[in-house]
């Protein structure tokens, strides 16, 4: 996967993230633009690890924590602020693991695909032909170390790429590249050979919602 250019992502008031929180150490209301920006994808990957009851306020600790933290930021890395804002939420998760993988499971467990509910294996099961194995699924996921889980996850649902996914979780790429094949051989055992959870197949699920 092709490395891409680490550039100052920049909105419609031509501010990059990086200018953004920089300027908030000073003026703290400043820190509502990344609010603004990115609570609705900080809420929706909650919802989607979590559900919906959960999302809220893990969205709300995610940017607490982040503006507690502005100080640390560092515009060098990234002048993107999603890989940060994300590895929190996904530090945040892992105080609900047992949490989460009761979600999956009870997912595992739905007799028939539900049209509102998590899409982890909705659209991916259509595109497999595997009527059902929308439970397998969510088994699966649900059985994976957190870790490998949170790589997988990251990945198909941000559309960060594995470099900012490893600057999300502070790891190197190479871990996440070694997470996502185990976590994607241990599915693909699970699942009979089949792999519906391949990350351009869960992006292109995730682009449907």
């Amino acid at each position: 996967m092709a490395v891409r250019p680490r550039e100052h992502r920049l909105h419609q008031h031509g501010e990059s993230d990086a200018r953004a929180i920089e300027r908030s150490r000073e003026e703290p209301e400043q820190f509502a633009a990344l609010f603004d920006r990115y609570a609705d994808a900080v809420h929706h990957y909650a919802a989607r690890r979590l559900g919906p009851e959960a999302a809220e306020d893990l969205t709300a600790e995610t940017f607490t924590t982040a503006f507690k933290q502005r100080h640390r930021y560092d515009p060098d890395r990234s002048g993107d602020a999603r890989p940060w804002l994300f590895g929190i939420a996904t530090n945040l998760v892992g105080r609900h693991r047992r949490a989460e993988a009761r979600r999956f499971k009870a997912l595992s467990r739905l007799p028939e695909p539900v049209q509102h509910e998590e899409p982890v294996a909705d659209r991916a099961v259509s595109r497999a032909g595997a009527h059902g194995l929308r439970r397998e699924l969510a088994a699966a996921l649900a059985a994976l170390p957190a870790r490998q889980r949170d790589v997988v996850l990251l990945v198909a649902w941000t559309d960060l790429s594995y470099e900012e996914a490893a600057e999300a979780l502070g790891v190197p790429v190479g871990t996440i590249r070694s997470r996502l094949s185990r976590a994607r051989s241990a599915l693909r055992e699970a699942l009979g050979g089949t792999d519906p959870t391949a990350p351009t197949a869960l992006r292109e699920a995730h682009a449907h919602d």
